[in-house]
């Protein structure tokens, strides 16, 4: 393992999709993320990175872009990603570290990382890294969970938890799981170089009663309203950040996507199962359709 990173949330040999969205009950949440996606993806676009891809949810919500780049930590969700959606030349599994992402610099001109940052220890370096990654005028669409929730506030005044909703330091609830404040995230995204379009508040009815006793359309469609309030205040449990990457950095030469994590180089040959370095010789795993850079 590489003890120089921060720890990392490993969902190997999980069942998260289907225990927690299958099975769940969780259709209101992701019919309401759906609509905010659709709301800040960019008309088109041509190769989208996907942090955190999981089993591949959002993944056919992008077809405004040509190419997807799924990446994430666990292999065994990214088979499950290529269970679902095939492979095709349209999806390219990468299982490797946010904190160390093997992409030639500007070679994306979208991003996105959706219920990922709060397994974040040090949320700020995986921005920079997606940012590394992205071409000036790239859309990045972050969701992160949202520690200044009306739901958080109540429970404070009434000294029901004990942590401050409107401090800015993150909580970590459970081990490796983040609620962050709203003004640190937004201070990390311009710090990496990206400044914020816009701002959506999603889950605002994430309440087992109502979800229970209330029709989900009509869940939905109150949302789908109060979603725009993130113009002017963050109060909901979830808040997507529309963010484009600012500044002079590089784009990527075209047909280029790798970079090797040990030599920083970006040309490399590939036979059978193997995409071996040009520069430094190392190989890297191709095994059943995903590339694997993770460094243990």
């Amino acid at each position: 393992m590489n003890t120089n990173q921060p720890p990392i949330c490993d969902y190997e040999g999980s069942d998260y999709q289907t225990t927690f969205w299958d099975s769940g009950d969780r259709a209101y949440e992701d019919r309401v993320e759906a609509i905010a996606i659709q709301r800040l993806l960019p008309k088109s676009g041509n190769i989208l990175l996907e942090v955190g891809a999981g089993a591949g949810r959002n993944t056919p919500r992008y077809q405004a872009y040509q190419r997807v780049v799924l990446v994430d930590y666990s292999s065994t969700q990214l088979q499950q990603a290529q269970a679902n959606l095939g492979t095709s030349s349209r999806y390219t599994y990468v299982a490797a570290n946010a904190y160390q992402l093997p992409f030639t610099a500007g070679v994306f001109d979208g991003a996105t990382m959706i219920r990922t940052l709060h397994h974040m220890a040090d949320p700020q370096l995986a921005l920079e890294q997606v940012r590394l990654t992205l071409q000036p005028g790239a859309t990045f669409i972050l969701e992160y969970a949202n520690k200044k929730n009306l739901k958080a506030i109540l429970r404070y005044i009434f000294r029901r938890q004990s942590w401050n909703p409107f401090s800015p330091e993150a909580v970590e609830f459970t081990e490796l799981n983040f609620d962050f404040h709203p003004r640190s995230v937004i201070k990390w995204l311009e710090s990496s170089s990206f400044t914020i379009e816009r701002q959506l508040t999603v889950s605002h009815f994430r309440v087992d009663f109502l979800k229970r006793f209330v029709p989900l359309e009509v869940l939905v469609n109150l949302d789908s309203i109060a979603q725009l309030s993130g113009k002017w205040w963050q109060l909901s449990p979830s808040v997507f950040v529309s963010a484009t990457a600012v500044g002079n950095t590089p784009i990527a030469p075209p047909d280029t996507l790798f970079r090797c994590l040990i030599c920083n180089q970006d040309r490399f040959s590939q036979d059978q199962d193997i995409l071996r370095c040009l520069t430094c010789d190392h190989p890297w795993k191709h095994e059943n359709g995903i590339y694997d850079f993770r460094l243990k």
